[in-house]
Formats: structure tokens, sequence, C-alpha cells
């Protein structure tokens, strides 16, 4: 099965292609003329290379009026022991010119008067190899007459997955030896009734998959190689005649394919992107790398920001200088805990000097409120109190009570609660 296929090169490029494998071509069309594009569709005008042959191919009774018309023209050899055989009919071989012509996929056969609808022409883009093997049917003469190959860089096939196929991906299938693909094909030319110019069309013969895309579909394009004596079979416009040979070389193919997904794009018709033959894992994998050095770029960057934050933070920091005296010497004293060195009683003038402790006014206000605290009553009365009867104690006093003073008894038997840390 080939429902789309890619082509996205000019004919120029194609011609040159295919004459460096050793193709002949005598006339291509323009540029212009074939669609440039890598999502080709059904009913697109695409490359064809075929002999050029009249419109209704290379008949039998052309040929054997060409190869009488060989003979007469030829001179009569003496009769005798010195006379030559005659000719054989590949002695008169008619020299044939190849072309690359620009015809629309979708093969209208030649009896057609008007133009089918789309449904109609997508039924003819494919012709199964087993609908050839009987002499009978719409494929008939163009088996016969009117073989070709179809140009192009490769085909898609849509793996089906999920419950029911619902989910379809897309596969790029091209030789793996990047040259272009070689398609066998039939062609034919039809004229409207209501229509000056002549139509040419063209299928593409499909056949058993190979082991290599089994797992994609069951059903591939015939690939021939280009040059090979299968190709110069298929196109020589004097087999006139089905045979075994020609059937033969409807096979699976047998050479280097690559195959892998691609975008799923591709699955418009409408969209065009070179993007469509790029396998899409290694889009991937250098979107991720590309994703992975980035990120790694990123923290990086945040770790030498945050360096330059630290550093920043160091550098900002109040310094404190020291005064020009500051290194005094050291002489040893035997009470400190663990014998230690402690420095030299400076003088008075480099006390001065050097830096001074300064006490915050919080600190110099807790200190005065902790002073005015501690203040315990002395004998007689605190200025500022009323006279009382009963003496009074301080609450951080630790004083004990005097021997003639016993704690006084409640009328109900209880005492005060400081009479207990009395006892």
């Amino acid at each position: 099965m080939c429902g789309r296929y890619a082509l996205g090169i000019r004919a120029a490029f194609v011609r040159h292609e295919i004459q460096q494998q050793g193709l002949q071509v005598d006339d291509a069309p323009n540029d212009d003329d074939v669609r440039e594009t890598y999502n080709f569709a059904p009913g697109s005008y695409g490359l064809v290379y075929r002999a050029e042959v009249p419109d209704q191919g290379v008949r039998a009774e052309d040929e054997q009026v060409h190869h009488e018309v060989s003979d007469v023209e030829q001179p009569a050899e003496a009769e005798g022991p010195q006379a030559q055989p005659p000719r054989s009919s590949q002695a008169s071989r008619k020299e044939y010119k190849y072309e690359l012509k620009a015809m629309k996929w979708g093969l209208i056969p030649f009896w057609t008067k008007r133009s089918p609808d789309y449904g109609s022409m997508l039924r003819t883009i494919n012709c199964r190899d087993d609908s050839l093997v009987e002499n009978r049917g719409m494929w008939n003469t163009m088996k016969q007459r009117k073989r070709c190959i179809v140009i192009c860089q490769g085909f898609y096939e849509w793996l089906k997955k999920g419950p029911g196929g619902r989910e379809k991906i897309p596969h790029f299938v091209k030789r793996k030896d990047g040259h272009l693909m070689c398609f066998a094909g039939l062609w034919d030319c039809a004229k409207y009734e209501d229509a000056e110019e002549k139509l040419y069309t063209y299928t593409i013969i499909t056949t058993d998959s190979n082991k290599q895309l089994k797992f994609l579909h069951d059903r591939m394009p015939v690939i021939l190689d280009a040059g090979s004596d299968e190709m110069k079979m298929w196109l020589d416009p004097e087999r006139n005649k089905w045979s075994k040979e020609l059937q033969s070389l409807l096979q699976p193919y047998n050479g280097e394919l690559e195959c892998y997904p691609v975008n799923k794009d591709v699955g418009k018709v409408g969209n065009n992107s070179a993007d469509f033959i790029v396998p899409i894992d290694s889009k991937e994998n250098k979107k991720n790398i590309a994703n992975f050095f980035a990120s790694s770029t990123k923290s990086t960057d945040k770790q030498k920001a945050g360096a330059t934050k630290e550093n920043t933070k160091v550098t900002t920091s109040p310094k404190i200088e020291n005064g020009e005296d500051e290194n005094r010497e050291t002489k040893d004293h035997e009470g400190s805990e663990n014998n230690a060195p402690i420095p030299v009683p400076a003088q008075e003038d480099e006390d001065a000097k050097g830096m001074k402790r300064q006490h915050s006014p919080d600190k110099e206000t807790s200190r005065v409120k902790a002073a005015k605290i501690d203040q315990s009553p002395r004998k007689g009365k605190q200025p500022g109190l009323t006279p009382s009867s009963r003496k009074t104690r301080s609450a951080t006093s630790n004083g004990t009570l005097p021997k003639s003073a016993s704690p006084k008894k409640s009328a109900d038997g209880s005492q005060r609660i400081t009479n207990f840390f009395v006892k």
C-alpha cells in the first residue's frame, strides 16, 4: 500500500540523480510542472520515468511493421557459401528515447470520457501485483504496453496501535544508501469529451511486504534498483506481451531500507515540511540534549550568582579597626585555669588609643532598672512609703526571721505561704 510519499526535490535534480545511476534521460519537465513537496498526495503531479512511445504504447503490429521495414532497407546479400545469416529482430531493434514526464497520481483509463470524482481516482492510486497475473481486467492494456517508473525519496505508512487501531503513527521508509526510490508503475492517457488537452495519469504497483516492514503493513510498493537489468526489462517498450518474466519482477524488495516514525503532522495533506522525513526520535533527543545543557548552564549561573552574593556580603560587612599599638606583649600568669598567657597591662594612654567598648542605651537602661530592684529595705522606713504598723520584707531578701518573731496564725489556723519557707 502506498497512499503518500515524499517528492521534495526538483525535476532538474531528479534528472541529474538518475543519470548518475546510468539511466538515459532525453527530456524532462520544468521544475514548475511538478509539485516539490514532502507530503505528496493522490491527485498531485509527480515525476514518471518511461520510454517515449505513442499514447497507445508500442503494439505488436507496430513492432512487426518496424522489423519488416528494417529488413527491406538492408541490402540483400549474395546467396552461396559466403551468404550471411539474416539479421535478428534484436539487431533491428529501434533505439527509444527515455524521458521524465509529469503525470497525475491516480490512473484514469484511456476509455474514460468524463472526469471521475476524487473517490474513484483514489481507488486507482495503487495496483495489486496479483491482479496482473491474468490477462484481463482494466490493467490488461497498461501492463503490456504502458509500464513506467515512479520517482520519489521514500513513502509513508501508518502503524495502527491501540484498541481498534485508533492511534496511527506515521513512518517514513527510504533506501538506506540514500538514493532515490524507483517504484514499478503503469501509466495511461485519456482525453475527456469537453477537454482539449490530454491527461496523463499513473498508478503504483504494490506487493507483499518484506520481513522488515511486516510490522508496519502487509503491502508495500514494488521497488526496482535504478539501472538494473530488472528495470531495463520493465521499461522495454518492445516487451509488449505480458509474460512470467515481467510478473516475476513484482517481488518484495530485498535491499536495505530505513524505517522510522515521523511527525504526525504529515497526516494532513495540506501540511508540508522537510521535518516530515526526519526521525522524530532524533529531534526529541536533540531537544533533550539542548535542554540538558541549558539547565546545566542555568544552575552554573545560579551558583555563580550565589557565590557573588556571598562575596558581597563578606566584603560589605563592617570592619573592626584596631589601634596602632593593639599588638601587645604577653606574660605568664599562674592564676588562670589553663595557665594561658594573658596580655600585659597596657598604659593609660595606650588604652585611650585602642578600641573602646560601648554599651547600647538599652543595656544601660536595663542595668539601671536592675540596680533599683536590687535595693533592699534597710532599717527604718523607706522614704516615700506610707507608715504602717506592720514591718515589710523585700521579695528578694534571703534573711531569716528573728528568734523573737514567730509566725502568726490566722483565726482559722492557716498561715502565710512565706512562713512555709522559714521552716
